[in-house]
């Protein structure tokens, strides 16, 4: 080859190798063993911690939720019982909390109704609860989000005969609303999933019909019975033994990736409720329900634990400094699978087609 053609073939191939975006790099998750480190009170859901005084708080729940406090996640005390206004609910599990700047806190439960289908069933919905005592009790302020369809008591997936719950709530970075995203287990099955739902920040003080659901690109369908759009489809039916579906969402706010972060169980294809795996979804954007990435399996199902299951993951930042909590983390963080961590969970900017 002469020198002069070489030259302008390697100045050629310099201006493409530019000009080429990358394709298939994107974010990626790392599950890495670390020391044990458990929760101190039964976790049956979701476990929402927040810092107040220099202390971080947890609440576990069981059908009942507990309260325990300490230096970081790794040195909590003995967990307390958690008090209500009032026990016509015989069942909450605190889920999400959110502290506000006047110290007034802000939590939201799952509760499971006891009388559905003769007691064999139930149909879960969601509630808000608010304390003037950093949690140490509650005021009920009411459900908040409920499905539109009755109980189908011909279900069989062992548990749930319709409802909304399993969920997680994220407040957006401009403090506009707060958003919900939760399990849909009623209705046809176009309408059962992941959904979404969200209420404006200035309504948490008394947010009984204030809560709207996502619907084909409208945030217009009541929190109280409105229908959804899933933006985790259930690819078979929840009302069948062998459901397949995503469910229980706990969301984060990245700040390496800065983008939000939502681990997702999913159940498939047998009775029982048995679970496939543990998923992960990116978005940048909460108002935007169409920008969640297809999830990907970073952990197998299949396998008895510790509590029985290997239901409701988490993260819990590790950053005491920056009081990173269940809302928010950094590249590193602990993974938690019902209340207690085997792992931490390492987050790339760059990931693998």
């Amino acid at each position: 080859m002469k020198p002069k053609v070489r030259v302008q073939m390697l100045i050629m191939f310099a201006l493409l190798s530019f000009s080429i975006p990358k394709t298939g790099v994107s974010q990626s998750v790392e599950i890495r063993k670390a020391e044990t480190a458990e929760l101190p009170g039964g976790a049956d859901c979701n476990s929402p911690a927040h810092w107040k005084d220099g202390k971080m708080v947890v609440f576990n729940s069981m059908g009942l939720p507990v309260r325990s406090d300490g230096s970081d996640q790794f040195h909590l005390g003995r967990p307390r019982a958690v008090f209500f206004d009032h026990y016509q609910l015989r069942t909450r599990w605190i889920e999400s909390t959110w502290m506000d700047d006047d110290g007034t806190l802000y939590a939201w439960y799952h509760h499971e109704p006891g009388n559905v289908c003769g007691g064999k069933l139930t149909a879960p919905k969601i509630g808000a609860l608010r304390s003037k005592d950093n949690g140490g009790s509650f005021q009920d302020l009411g459900v908040v989000l409920e499905a539109p369809a009755e109980p189908d008591c011909s279900a069989k997936n062992g548990y749930f005969a319709g409802g909304n719950g399993d969920f997680s709530v994220i407040l957006d970075q401009q403090r506009k609303y707060f958003y919900f995203f939760f399990g849909s287990y009623a209705g046809d099955v176009s309408l059962q999933g992941v959904g979404i739902a969200r209420m404006a920040f200035e309504d948490r003080d008394a947010p009984v019909g204030r809560a709207w659901k996502y619907h084909k690109g409208e945030w217009r369908e009541s929190g109280l019975g409105g229908q959804l759009t899933p933006i985790y489809p259930t690819m078979t039916n929840w009302m069948r033994e062998n459901a397949d579906s995503y469910w229980g969402p706990s969301i984060h706010w990245n700040t390496y990736l800065k983008k939000y972060v939502i681990l997702l169980n999913r159940t498939c294809c047998t009775p029982g409720w048995p679970q496939e795996g543990i998923y992960v979804s990116f978005n940048e954007k909460l108002e935007d329900p169409a920008g969640w990435s297809a999830p990907k399996k970073i952990m197998g199902g299949g396998q008895k634990g510790f509590s029985g299951t290997w239901w409701y993951p988490q993260v819990i930042g590790l950053d005491a400094a920056a009081q990173e909590t269940d809302k928010s983390a950094g590249k590193v963080a602990r993974f938690y699978l019902a209340g207690r961590s085997e792992w931490e969970i390492v987050f790339s900017k760059e990931g693998r087609q």
